[in-house]
């Protein structure tokens, strides 16, 4: 890390303040968990639900920061060859046909089979150098000129031993690849290392002891007016008031997806771009596609509109 760079990671405040410039609205928790991550050097395992800005935090991080952000977005079947490294096939297959063509020259003055297949091996073990490796993000955040942020997306939809593969990733800042040896990451230059789960399933044990935790739920009101204020802050504050309000009293329904800050915010922007003033059951009806993902969802809160658009209202 550059001295700058240092600067702006001096404190919790500072990093607090250095957020809040790019409009990313945290608590001390959260300043707290990227302060202590960078100081330690340790990963940050970053839990909860859906859409309260898991991801956002490290792509904000890398943007303060003047960073590369590396993104890895994990799935079931994720392995290796998509997250570490693989051989460049076709460039090796090429070089095996210039191989046979050349083959005599190759074995020119070779005594017997011994020396021709010692030949053959140390042509070979060019096929598996540098020159034939295709890195990938993980293995690209540790070669990296610069130090970088690494985001390992959703690692909770990746396969319990996709979680093994990261295990000396996440301790000890290397990686093994059998034909080259151990890769690691320069000092001074290691990357900060961000992981999101939604809670889809139990991450390990082993990778949680590797990491810094931090749950970041859905926010109160105070708070999730001022992300929408530093997001969309072209909305009148009664619109934000009303409809910040109104998400809040949604979360309270028993729903199959309650709406996240990303819906809060596409709400808001919605709501400006039909020039609304304030909140109505009408239009709270023709926009709940925006903020309610699945349609029994829309039709449970349509049962309640009235009575949860007058306490908005009211209260706002």
């Amino acid at each position: 890390m550059t001295l700058k760079n240092e600067e702006k990671l001096a404190s919790v405040e500072v990093i607090q303040e250095s957020f809040e410039k790019l409009h990313y609205i945290c608590n001390p928790q959260i300043a707290t968990a990227v302060f202590l991550a960078y100081h330690l050097e340790k990963p940050i395992l970053i839990e909860g639900p859906p859409g309260v800005g898991k991801t956002e935090l490290a792509k904000t991080a890398a943007e303060m920061l003047e960073l590369e952000c590396i993104r890895l977005q994990c799935y079931e079947g994720l392995d290796e060859s998509k997250a570490i490294y693989e051989w460049k096939y076709g460039k090796q297959l090429l070089y095996t046909q210039v191989l046979k063509e050349t083959l005599n020259e190759i074995l020119e003055g070779a005594k017997g089979l011994s020396q021709s297949v010692d030949k053959l091996h140390e042509f070979g073990d060019i096929f598996f150098s540098e020159e034939f490796l295709e890195p990938r993000p993980l293995l690209k955040a540790l070669r990296n000129d610069d130090s970088c942020v690494l985001l390992i997306d959703e690692v909770d939809k990746s396969d319990h031993e996709f979680e093994s593969l990261l295990l000396e990733m996440l301790s000890d800042f290397q990686l093994s690849i059998p034909e080259i040896g151990t890769v690691k990451a320069i000092e001074n230059r290691k990357p900060l290392v961000f992981l999101t789960s939604n809670n889809t399933r139990e991450i390990s044990d082993a990778l949680k002891r590797r990491c810094l935790h931090l749950y970041i739920p859905f926010p109160d009101v105070d708070l999730e007016r001022k992300i929408v204020q530093a997001r969309v802050p072209e909305i009148a504050e009664k619109l934000r008031n009303q409809m910040v309000t109104f998400i809040q009293e949604l979360r309270d329904l028993d729903l199959k997806k309650v709406p996240a800050i990303s819906e809060t915010i596409d709400w808001a922007r919605t709501l400006i771009l039909l020039h609304s003033e304030s909140l109505d059951p009408d239009l709270v009806r023709q926009t709940l596609n925006v903020i309610l993902k699945f349609q029994e969802d829309i039709e449970s809160v349509e049962a309640e509109l009235q009575s949860v658009t007058n306490k908005a209202l009211k209260e706002n």
